[in-house]
């Protein structure tokens, strides 16, 4: 499958992710950290906090994620739009608005932080499930049917982002989700309409 741009992106955010690991300089530099925005006007924080992650696993997670889905939607935009740029401007933008209800709750908060491209990633999972809904993901080696993952992924952040607790931001998971239905339903509206006939015509192969 031709998608060198999620290819692309996948080896950036690998690589300055695992010399962040070893240089926490970079890592302070490179991380959400309100303040520096407020105070600083380094906007760039806005984006550069999705290249780097906490810990290899998570790292993984994401970035196996954005693999799996971010070829098809690469693809998808592309054919769509006639232009690769379409699927740069999604992803980053992506990063953007995932993080900004983040932003503005902790916009005076010195000890708040946040990093990991899980925003910008969810963003392009659920672009994908209104491609194919009933497409079978592997959820920690289960396989399920994504519209029912992505029901699953809703509730539990809903619930996580209320109770807290976990060090995960699970408010940029929702705010991503919901941008990339948002973005992909804007930039061809008929996948709505898709979307509603492939849940009314369940295929689980």
């Amino acid at each position: 499958m031709d998608a060198p741009i999620t290819l692309l992106l996948i080896g950036v955010t690998c690589v300055v992710s695992l010399i962040a690991f070893r240089t926490p300089s970079l890592l302070m530099r490179l991380i959400l950290w309100p303040p520096a925005i407020d105070r600083h006007r380094q906007y760039d924080r806005l984006v550069t906090y999705g290249f780097i992650h906490a810990d290899f696993w998570h790292l993984l997670f994401n970035m196996v994620t954005l693999f799996f889905f971010g070829r098809m939607m690469e693809q998808v935009m592309t054919q769509l739009s006639g232009s690769r740029l379409t699927y740069v401007a999604f992803y980053f933008s992506a990063l953007v608005v995932s993080i900004l209800p983040t932003y503005l709750k902790h916009q005076k908060d010195p000890n708040y932080r946040s990093l990991g491209a899980s925003g910008a990633v969810s963003a392009v999972l659920f672009a994908y499930i209104l491609i194919d809904p009933w497409a079978r993901i592997g959820v920690f080696f289960i396989p399920m049917p994504a519209i029912v993952f992505a029901v699953l992924y809703i509730a539990y952040s809903i619930w996580m982002d209320r109770r807290g607790g976990d060090n995960i931001n699970h408010g940029a998971h929702l705010a991503g989700a919901a941008y990339g239905i948002l973005f992909l339903a804007a930039m061809e509206p008929r996948v709505l309409g898709h979307f509603l006939e492939s849940l009314s015509n369940p295929s689980f192969g």
